[in-house]
């Protein structure tokens, strides 16, 4: 087999392979730190509902519960005065002016609030009509204070764009690299066919079927894959484990040698099974041209 007579175009079209499967294994982890960022900023999004100091916590449960039913809403947390007091002293805990100040004020200035999240970032401006809708009916969700979610429209209509952008580029930029890495993949292999194109004619002149004459380079193509597979997953290993606590520390805790080690049979089989395509899809291809001719 060609394999191992053309030695050197076989190593050659291994490391091109490799360098491709590389190219597609990164696209994963970069993907798995964007996605944990984005969901990082998205947690980071909410709209609060300050209530009134008297507000009784029955009526406050019960706007809970009435905003658990909306389809938008994905959580609601509920912090009390006492809570949120206990909340303001941690955060300003080495400012002594403000640790001061609480102590010399009679009682608890902070109030009750309801801290909700929407199940996407798009769906805060329908909590904000649903909850504005209640605050003009008075009655019952007259206790509300104030709703933020004006203050940080802004912040939030920027971020959702960003998530979105960031979305489509990624995307975007992953299926260039894929495209170039794939093209890369199929002119290497062609021209290792191109090496043994006498010998096609050969087979050719003496009456061969093209299932035959493309039969040894198909599973050339799969030899390549695999090898170039298995050399660029044994190449992550130590590269994870070097990059992991770097980005633990700076992509929201996302440690990706720990992700490399819990998904490995799904990045084994991604891997593998897109070496094996590419090196049998290129194959047939490329000798398409020498069968024709």
């Amino acid at each position: 087999m060609d394999f191992w007579r053309n030695g050197w175009v076989s190593l050659a079209t291994i490391l091109v392979m490799s360098v491709t499967l590389f190219t597609i294994g990164s696209i994963l982890f970069a993907r798995v730190i964007l996605i944990s960022t984005l969901d990082e900023l998205q947690n980071k999004i909410d709209i609060s509902v300050y209530f009134k100091t008297d507000a009784p916590e029955g009526d406050i449960f019960s706007l809970k519960e009435s905003l658990l039913k909306l389809n938008e809403v994905e959580k609601v947390e509920y912090i009390s005065r006492e809570q949120a007091l206990k909340d303001f002293k941690e955060r300003h805990k080495d400012n002594a002016l403000i640790t001061q100040s609480l102590e010399e004020l009679d009682g608890n200035p902070l109030d009750a609030a309801l801290n909700i999240k929407a199940k996407k970032t798009t769906q805060y401006a329908a909590i904000a009509r649903f909850l504005e809708d209640k605050l003009k009916l008075g009655g019952v969700d007259s206790i509300i204070d104030k709703i933020n979610y004006r203050q940080n429209k802004l912040v939030i209509e920027r971020l959702t764009n960003i998530l979105d952008s960031a979305k489509k580029i990624g995307f975007a930029v992953s299926t260039i690299l894929i495209i170039i890495s794939i093209l890369v993949v199929f002119n290497t292999i062609r021209l290792a066919i191109y090496t043994a194109r006498e010998e096609i004619n050969v087979m050719r002149l003496v009456g061969a079927s093209n299932k035959f004459i493309s039969g040894p380079f198909v599973v050339e193509g799969l030899m390549y894959g695999i090898i170039a597979g298995i050399a660029t997953i044994i190449l992550f290993y130590p590269l994870t484990m070097w990059l992991g606590p770097m980005t633990e520390k700076f992509f929201s805790g996302i440690n990706l040698y720990n992700y490399y080690l819990s998904n490995f049979a799904q990045i084994f089989l991604i891997l593998i099974g897109s070496g094996i395509g590419l090196g049998a899809i290129s194959s047939v291809i490329a000798i398409k041209r020498y069968l024709r001719a």
